[in-house]
């Protein structure tokens, strides 16, 4: 057996490396065991070659498979990146693998339950799908066995794996022709020669041109497709590498051939995509034509536009939700449509609204509409849906919201502004956050009336209930812990949530990620925890992460408060932050007994609590604070730390090479080594620290109640020395040569923390800040050797993080 009995991470690794070591292994796409990529990126990113399931043992290959299709199309990976050539199954002894293309319609089969758990092979989904693929198997695959086919595997990689291009092509349908048209606006009508303002005088539309690849076959990428009834619907046909004009046209003729400028950009475009469009929707998308208008595509850029991006892939989302012809089963409402932007792309005119709080953008609306936008201009009107009655609504839209059954098919989709008040009481910023929403559910609302998209939510829910709400927010109403009052009375069903990052909104910035929520409000229940799907800024899926409330638990500043109290000596203050990792790199030391304020997160490090202390400070920071996990928030840890010295000792020993103690502090009782160990000229002030490490201070309990201070303080633990984890000795060994080099140095204070020695050969520019870098050349190799043991250290503890509860995955 080429591999034997390891685990699965170590036999993908193994794999990865003797087999596709030509490729990029190491990208991790949702669910799926192993992925390979090319290594070179392509014009629109780099397309897999293989998703492939990983197992340990000698397993079934047909069970593999299913449980990898099953993987798949529970999470639609399919819609969010594009898919790979080949599907693959490996185990210790084989792997065999399957063309995407021969599979990928078993993802369309109708009525068939997505969310059985795919390892679970009793349901009649997996019997399904396991009788489809081994019938497959039969006809369409390559099995080989990695020793005894070493020539045939490494053939087929080099032949079939290395040049997959086509098989993975994105379907085209009603719900995303539109938003393909958007791409090719960007990527394909560049390449075009066309004198475009010329053809459109004479009703030949870019659009035209668009439906013209549309139909194209890719068994024959130089003609359309073979129908006659597609052919007298086209104004422009794609034939020999270019177009020509189809229909005939008043007084101007073509003669012509319509070149293509840049074939190659345009040959990469269109490899995204399965052409022509699935045959039960070719007449719907030739009948709807009038969608690819130009003026109705085009946005203009408004206070919270969203881009197209976000647009395109939040209708995708809905549609997964509320099935593939929800636009004609479904009413749309916009209450804070701005000039409209959010509804491009959208295809029944007759079931959309839309309002907003500026005369100019519902006139801005009506110009859109005037040439050729999908809307109706009785459905556009101003409404400011935080003050407005809703008396004022066009009657069609009243009919719906007092109809019961009506509402339920009514989704109010919106990106509403992410504007809040300034004060903690919800006011301030004049016309920000007061509106007569606010007025009438400020006690309900407390502390979140300040965000106006809070008020926005708080009036559907209680205005327009039983509705669908398909918003862009911030994560605040999920998972801030001063948000629990809105949780408490906002009952609904989150069905799906994407993010993606801030800054890649319009006008938004900040490093935070902005959700799109699919709420049912008809299903009345807590939010606790949804795995959400992660997008990148440029659209990409990179995969998935777990989004908790936080209701009901304590967080690491309700820990402080065990071990903050002591009255033993001060080593230095520890000035703590709020539980989340926005502020986290806020978390330092400052001099005995410093003037801060919100005591309740600083207390004063003493020898009683330095493990504790110690821990909090390493934990608020070794993890980098992204986009991602902005609202992330720190929790009071289980048990289990107690008993991890090693966790302990890595913490203390993570704080003392990170900190920034300062001989400015007083007596710097934070001195890592003796005197002997770094050559000083003189005898330390303290040798706190080095005791402590060597077990000769005795350590009180610290009890958080001070009626038993004294009792605590009776149960005092005599000192044992400390032992330390290979990856501590080396951050020791590391800042060991750093002080020796320093104490070799004249004129040095000899008491000099961490911070003092980078400052002194690191000096401080002209405003007063240290300078980021230093023109010695062997400290800079001191200071990178040390940076580095710690952040291998960091990598080391990172994990015990989750592990001992401080955070959640």
């Amino acid at each position: 057996m080429k591999y034997k009995a390891i685990r699965e991470e170590e036999l993908k690794n193994k794999v990865g490396k003797d087999w596709f070591s030509a490729f990029d292994t190491t990208e991790i796409v949702g669910n799926i065991d192993f992925c390979v990529l090319p290594r070179q990126d392509s014009l629109f990113g780099r397309p897999a070659l293989l998703w492939a399931e990983a197992k340990t043992g000698d397993y079934d290959v047909a069970t593999m498979f299913v449980q990898l299709i099953l993987t798949i199309g529970k999470a639609r990976t399919f819609d969010k990146t594009l898919p790979p050539a080949f599907l693959g199954a490996f185990d210790f002894k084989k792997i065999a693998f399957v063309p995407y293309v021969s599979i990928q319609d078993i993802f369309y089969i109708n009525d068939f339950d997505w969310t059985v758990t795919s390892s679970n092979h009793s349901t009649k989904e997996f019997a399904l799908v396991k009788e489809r693929i081994e019938a497959i198997l039969k006809s369409d695959t390559h099995l080989y066995d990695f020793e005894k086919d070493e020539k045939e595997l490494s053939f087929f990689i080099k032949n079939n794996i290395a040049k997959a291009t086509e098989s993975g092509k994105i379907k085209i349908d009603k719900n995303n022709f539109i938003p393909i048209y958007l791409r090719w606006l960007d990527h394909v009508k560049p390449a075009i020669e066309a004198d475009w303002e010329s053809y459109k005088q004479r009703n030949i539309l870019d659009s035209d041109f668009y439906l013209a690849d549309l139909f194209v076959d890719d068994r024959d990428t130089q003609q359309i497709v073979d129908d006659t009834t597609i052919r007298n619907n086209l104004f422009v046909i794609y034939e020999n590498q270019g177009y020509r004009i189809a229909k005939e046209n008043i007084g101007w003729t073509f003669d012509a051939s319509i070149r293509i400028r840049d074939k190659e950009k345009y040959q990469q475009f269109w490899k995204r995509y399965k052409r022509p469009p699935l045959a039960h929707f070719q007449d719907y998308i030739i009948e709807r034509r009038d969608l690819l208008v130009p003026q109705d595509i085009r946005e203009r850029k408004g206070a919270f536009f969203t881009p197209r991006k976000w647009v395109e892939l939040s209708q995708k989302y809905l549609a997964d939700v509320l099935g593939e012809d929800w636009q004609d089963e479904y009413y749309v409402w916009d209450c804070a449509a701005g000039t409209g932007n959010l509804l491009a792309g959208l295809t029944n005119k007759y079931n959309i609204w839309a309002s907003t709080l500026d005369q100019a953008d519902v006139n801005a609306m009506h110009d859109r509409i005037a040439h050729g936008a999908n809307l109706l201009d009785s459905h556009v009107f101003q409404f400011d849906f935080l003050n407005d009655d809703f008396t004022k609504l066009p009657q069609g839209l009243q009919d719906i919201i007092h109809d019961e059954e009506k509402r339920k098919k009514l989704v109010i989709y919106i990106n509403p502004p992410y504007a809040e008040a300034d004060n903690r009481k919800g006011e301030g910023r004049e016309g920000v956050a007061i509106s007569e929403i606010h007025k009438k559910y400020s006690d309900l609302m407390g502390y979140t009336k300040r965000e106006l998209y809070i008020q926005f939510l708080t009036r559907i829910h209680f205005e327009i209930p039983q509705v669908w709400i398909a918003n862009f927010s911030k994560l605040k109403n999920l998972q801030a812990p001063r948000f629990s009052d809105f949780r408490t009375f906002f009952r609904a069903k989150l069905r799906k949530l994407f993010l993606a990052p801030a800054d890649s909104f319009d006008n938004v910035k900040g490093q935070f990620p902005i959700g799109f929520h699919i709420w049912e409000t008809s299903e009345n229940e807590d939010f606790h925890f949804i795995e959400a799907d992660i997008y990148g800024k440029d659209g990409e899926f990179v995969g998935l992460k777990s989004i908790w409330a936080y209701d009901n638990l304590e967080f690491i500043n309700d820990w402080v408060k065990t071990f903050r109290n002591t009255k033993s000596e001060s080593l230095a203050t520890i000035i703590g932050v709020g539980s989340d990792f926005q502020n986290q790199r806020l978390v330092r030391f400052g001099e005995p007994f410093m003037k801060v304020p919100a005591a309740n997160h600083n207390w004063q490090t003493t020898k009683d609590n330095l493990i504790e202390t110690s821990i909090y400070y390493t934990v608020r920071r070794i993890i980098e604070a992204n986009w991602l996990n902005d609202r992330d928030q720190f929790l009071y840890p289980n048990d289990s730390w107690k008993a991890d010295k090693e966790f302990q000792n890595d913490c203390l020993t993570h704080t003392l090479f990170s900190n920034n103690i300062s001989r400015s502090f007083g007596v710097n009782h934070w001195i890592p080594f003796t005197e002997t160990e770094v050559n000083a000229g003189e005898k330390f002030e303290s040798s706190f620290m080095t005791d402590f490490i060597n077990g000769k201070i005795t350590v009180n309990e610290v009890s958080n109640n001070p009626l038993f201070e004294a009792e605590a303080a009776s149960r005092s633990q005599a000192g044992v020395p400390r032992q330390f984890s290979p990856h501590a000795k080396a951050v020791f060994d590391a800042g060991r040569e750093l002080w020796r080099y320093y104490h070799s140095q004249p004129n040095i204070n000899v008491n000099a923390s961490l911070y003092d020695i980078r400052e002194h050969f690191q000096g401080r520019n002209d405003k007063g800040r240290m300078n980021p870098t230093s023109t010695d050349a062997r400290y800079t190799e001191l200071i990178s050797s040390l940076r580095q043991k710690l952040n291998l250290l960091a990598a080391k503890i990172a994990p015990k993080v989750y592990e001992h509860g401080f955070l959640k995955r």
